[in-house]
């Protein structure tokens, strides 16, 4: 017995008053690093009372340390965990397993006085949820959650597992989606519930956090001629780096990024420098995020910067005497890919048409993700697709538009449905 896509549709929308109050309890439950516990546990009762296979599972650095995708966060080695819940699959006639990956660590609030309502207010307004995580990414991670929530209420049964992963660590590096790899989760493929506007985004970028240090010489100002202002330097090398970033650019073509020179930007995020007003700096350090082009290593952009400061270092005769430094720390997101004829997207295409009417847009991400990890360590197929604008995470008055959640959630409980096999009782 089979359902419709249709049918599927309309149950999703029976569950609609349900969908949205869970993910409101969601974004009102804070999970800053470090401090994901609370909403774990929310996870975990919603999959237990859907009676879901449910593992809590640690990570521990000392058991990530030896892989070659982990870095040191600098948050918790031994005390965040992560949620996985199973639906065991008949395992009688055709289907492929799959995973629904998601994160429940946020990044901070910033500035409470720019916000409207509080960041953990979960207020609905014109049709919008607002707070802290609602776009990044938790309305994904429970229109996943809900798809199977559905599923089971229409009596499917699927022939292969079906695992929701709700992970930390992704916005610092990815420690919870590399535990899971590491602890031996798979499948035959995954959809990252991130928010794409439901558009299906089988590439991503990559990014690497570095540090920069500039020495200069310190004297007093009214004999700034005898020293050396690092503030002076960075300049120089800042000019280096942004010539960098368009001549990488300007060398680079991927027929699914819409803007050219936006596919793996270089950006200094912070600067610091100098110790009073009137002294000339002695140092400077900046530290800032080196985008990976799909298909490039990360030792590749490593060296490729490295060489643009040293050769710019060696223009100058201080520099050239004095070199910066270059440090790569936290964050090293390589690159990932998914052809576009696997069946995942082929599929997860067909789906969305089913439900919408008409095509997704295929579109590459310019952030890193936990994709990477499974197309280049688990070596599964995998996909970006969810509900909300990248534009709004991270952001002030972050929100979610609550349709794109209904229309995601119907979306991929018909791509389980089709992808998993099985059958409707």
């Amino acid at each position: 017995m089979k359902k419709s896509p249709a049918e599927i549709s309309e149950a999703v929308e029976s569950a609609r008053e349900e969908l949205i109050a869970f993910l409101q309890k969601m974004v009102q439950t804070a999970s800053l690093p470090n401090h994901e516990h609370e909403v774990q546990n929310l996870v975990a009762q919603k999959l237990r009372a859907l009676g879901l296979e449910v593992e809590i599972v640690p990570s521990n650095f000392d058991d990530l340390k030896d892989h070659p995708a982990f870095g040191d966060d600098g948050f918790s080695p031994t005390d965040r965990v992560n949620v996985i819940g199973r639906w065991p699959g008949t395992h009688t006639g055709e289907g492929k397993s799959i995973i629904l990956n998601g994160h429940v660590d946020v990044v901070p609030v910033g500035d409470l006085s720019l916000w409207v309502d509080s960041p953990w207010s979960g207020v609905i307004r014109e049709g919008k949820m607002f707070g802290r995580g609602s776009c990044d990414m938790k309305s994904g991670l429970c229109a996943g959650i809900f798809a199977v929530d559905v599923l089971q209420r229409l009596g499917y049964q699927p022939a292969r597992d079906v695992l929701i992963e709700s992970v930390i660590g992704e916005e610092s590096g990815g420690i919870g989606t590399l535990t899971t790899i590491v602890k031996g989760y798979t499948a035959d493929a995954v959809i990252l519930l991130e928010p794409t506007r439901l558009e299906i985004s089988p590439v991503q970028s990559g990014a690497l956090t570095f540090r920069l240090t500039v020495p200069g010489r310190s004297i007093h100002a009214a004999m700034k001629a005898y020293g050396v202002s690092a503030i002076e330097k960075f300049a120089l090398l800042l000019n280096a780096i942004n010539k960098l970033d368009v001549e990488r650019h300007a060398n680079f073509k991927h027929p699914l990024f819409e803007d050219p020179h936006n596919i793996a930007p270089i950006n200094i995020g912070t600067v610091r420098g100098g110790e009073w007003h009137s002294t000339v700096p002695e140092e400077v350090v900046a530290e800032g995020r080196m985008g990976v082009f799909p298909g490039e290593s990360n030792e590749t952009a490593r060296k490729m910067f490295e060489a643009a400061i040293q050769a710019a270092a060696e223009s100058d005769a201080w520099l050239s005497q004095n070199p910066p430094r270059v440090e790569w720390f936290e964050g090293q997101f390589e690159s990932g890919e998914t052809p576009l004829d696997h069946p995942l997207i082929q599929q997860l295409t067909a789906a969305h048409e089913h439900v919408t009417g008409s095509a997704p847009t295929l579109r590459g991400v310019t952030y890193g993700s936990d994709m990477r990890l499974f197309t280049n360590h688990a070596k599964i197929a995998a996909t970006h697709y969810g509900p909300g604008d990248v534009g709004m995470a991270h952001a002030v008055n972050e929100f979610v538009p609550l349709e794109e959640v209904v229309t995601a959630t119907k979306v991929v409980a018909n791509m389980v449905a089709q992808w998993c096999g099985g059958e409707f009782k």
